[in-house]
């Protein structure tokens, strides 16, 4: 049996919050305006800072694996919370949240997830979604039931459209202005940027076409495998999977409920907002996905330092949790070496944010390796 296997049967078995999940969602809201999501934008934001690489899209190839797990304890009607880019999408679908926030320390990756909303909005089915996402148009028909590799089977073989592209990135910008959303013209042209990327790279776009990539990167996924990939017992959980889990984003995205976040994990600002804005909602954190941040606040070759990290981990701790409330994380080397029950590469993990918070309200301060050693060795814990 695979590893992210085992460890999510295990998981299912000893955290809390197991079961049927019930609606946690406080006071949050059922939908927002324009002018308050904007609002949520701006003040939660910080300045944007400095990251090595660009992800267009995701370079982790297990996030199907975590899938049955973070659906069973993670409670849904909460807030999500995660990083980067389209895989906050297939998360969202499983958790099923009242409200999201993604933050990220790079603007650009805020300008995509507008360009994402707007596409979801211009798009009522997943076909539409894809045929706009890339520019390509197809005449063929996709049924409700087709499953991924179904849909994205209906746009092989063709080639984007260069006058079908200028129309959507058309009717993008004029989304910006009918939400009154004050995008400035820097953010306009990173519209252009990374809309012209997803136009030339088409559905097997991945991690490494960008201006620079990680050496020795862990081995990711293109566009399509990522939304096809499944998980160790062959089910299919991407945002693009079902036309169900689709519109359940397009919804949260019509209601101004997936909102982007400009900031720093150990900012002063954007996570302590978020926490602040939930507290007052009465509102818990369903799931946070942190994928492999830490060794980027921690490690000084990525500019990062033990004050970083702490100031992270005393962030984390303001958030609104429970039992159920779960972390999840994109580890292996250098990190693997931390955990002696490590046998494989990278993988998707989850462990309960009320580790995190217990350790800091104790007034301890866990470096990242520490944090890691806490997930349970799914093979001492085998039943």
């Amino acid at each position: 049996m695979r590893v992210a296997s085992v460890l999510v049967l295990i998981l299912a078995f000893v955290l809390p919050g197991v079961g049927t999940p019930s609606p946690q969602s406080g006071s949050l809201p059922a939908q927002i305006s324009d002018a308050e999501f904007w609002r949520l934008f701006t003040e939660f934001s910080e300045p944007g800072g400095e990251y090595p690489y660009e992800n267009f899209i995701t370079n982790e190839e297990t996030i199907q694996d975590i899938m049955p797990v973070l659906t069973k304890v993670a409670k849904p009607g909460g807030a999500y919370l995660g990083v980067a880019s389209e895989q906050n999408f297939t998360y969202a679908a499983g958790v099923k949240p009242r409200i999201a926030f993604i933050f990220d320390i790079r603007r650009q990756n805020a300008i995509l997830h507008f360009m994402y909303k707007a596409l979801f909005e211009m798009s009522p089915t997943r076909a539409d979604f894809v045929s706009r996402l890339f520019s390509i148009k197809t005449s063929e028909k996709v049924p409700s039931t087709a499953r991924a590799n179904g849909l994205f089977l209906a746009f092989e073989g063709h080639k984007a459209d260069k006058a079908y592209y200028a129309e959507n990135l058309t009717a993008i910008k004029a989304s910006f202005t009918k939400h009154r959303f004050a995008l400035s013209a820097d953010d306009l042209k990173k519209v252009e940027y990374v809309y012209d990327v997803f136009f030339r790279a088409g559905p097997e776009i991945d991690y490494k076409f960008a201006s620079s990539f990680p050496p020795n990167m862990a081995p990711a996924p293109n566009y399509i495998q990522a939304m096809t990939d499944t998980d160790a017992d062959k089910k299919t959980w991407s945002f693009l999977s079902t036309e169900e889990n689709y519109q359940f984003i397009r919804e949260m995205q019509l209601k101004n409920l997936f909102i982007p976040v400009v900031g720093d994990f150990s900012g002063p600002t954007a996570i302590r907002k978020v926490a602040e804005y939930l507290n007052q909602q009465k509102a818990t954190v369903s799931a946070f996905y942190l994928s492999n941040v830490e060794i980027y606040l921690e490690q000084t070759n990525f500019g990062g330092d033990a004050a970083k990290i702490q100031r992270f981990y005393q962030n984390a701790a303001t958030l609104p949790i429970d039992s159920s409330s779960l972390f999840i994380r994109f580890v292996g080397s250098p990190g693997a070496t931390n955990l002696k029950w490590w046998r494989g590469g990278w993988l998707q993990v989850v462990s309960p944010m009320t580790d995190l918070r217990d350790r800091i309200r104790r007034g301890e301060k866990p470096t990242y390796a520490q944090v890691l050693q806490a997930i349970v060795d799914p093979k001492t814990l085998v039943r």
